[in-house]
């Protein structure tokens, strides 16, 4: 599966390809400020023009990733293979996650570049929750990537469908935990509609109650916004990787890779 997205379409399609696009990890800054502003128009666009509310946020950021959620591009552990080759099981684990760390990083630091136009371009502030609101499900939907190609790592079993392997990975997510292949699929709605649905809304809160702290005018809040994020990925993967070795399999390295360039960084 291709790491970038495309971002055509409408609807859920279209924000779920812009979110997909963000979970890239090799987009030139600008680039990605360019993507998070589309999504923040997406938002707006949905009629959310004022999220200075937290419930209101925290609702509207439980619904968005429920919908982008099967729009996240999880490779397989071959496509994984060929992106980095020679790697061990810990040395690939490791890349993915120093990876996703700095894309998230990167996120928060393109999140104050966006807030250093919204602030000169005004109403100033009343436009800056929904940036983070926004901020903050891109950088899920980055985690939710790295906990899907976790799992391949790790030789643990995703469900194969595509609601079936969102909800599992939101609640891989929130919990912190790896999937238990004996969970019975059901569909999104189903199961983020009870107490997984709870889970993740005090997950994201508590995120978007840490975004909160970094708002401040033009580029004050992104040296903070890209530490944090990098800080609760890196945080976030450990955690995971300790139920994940425990439920893995053991496989033996693969070959050496051949000489040439690189073909992951």
């Amino acid at each position: 599966m291709s790491d970038r997205g495309d971002t055509t379409g409408t609807g859920a399609d279209d924000l779920g390809a812009t979110v997909a696009a963000l979970t890239a990890d090799d987009i030139e800054p600008a680039r990605r400020r360019q993507l998070l502003t589309r999504m923040v128009g997406q938002a707006r666009a949905r009629g959310i023009g004022d999220l200075f509310k937290p419930r209101a946020a925290v609702r509207w950021m439980v619904d968005t990733v429920a919908e982008i959620a099967p729009h996240v591009p999880v490779r397989d552990l071959a496509t994984l293979r060929r992106h980095f080759p020679g790697l061990d099981d810990n040395a690939l684990a490791e890349r993915l996650i120093r990876n996703a760390a700095r894309t998230t990083a990167g996120i928060g630091a393109a999140g104050g570049g966006v807030a250093a136009v919204e602030w000169t371009v005004a109403p100033t502030l009343l436009s800056a929750p929904v940036l983070l609101a926004a901020e903050t499900v891109a950088v899920v939907a980055v985690e939710l990537k790295l906990v899907g190609e976790l799992h391949e790592v790790h030789g643990v079993t995703l469900p194969a469908g595509g609601s079936q392997r969102a909800v599992a990975l939101v609640h891989s997510w929130a919990t912190q935990r790896g999937v238990n292949p004996m969970m019975p699929g059901v569909g999104v709605g189903a199961v983020l509609g009870t107490a997984a649905r709870k889970e993740l809304r005090d997950t994201l809160l508590r995120r978007f109650g840490r975004n909160l702290t970094t708002l401040g005018p033009f580029l004050t809040g992104a040296a903070v916004a890209s530490f944090l994020n990098r800080r609760a990925t890196r945080s976030m993967a450990d955690q995971l990787q300790v139920d994940l070795r425990r439920r893995g399999i053991a496989r033996p390295a693969p070959p050496p890779a051949l000489p040439g360039p690189p073909t992951g960084t």
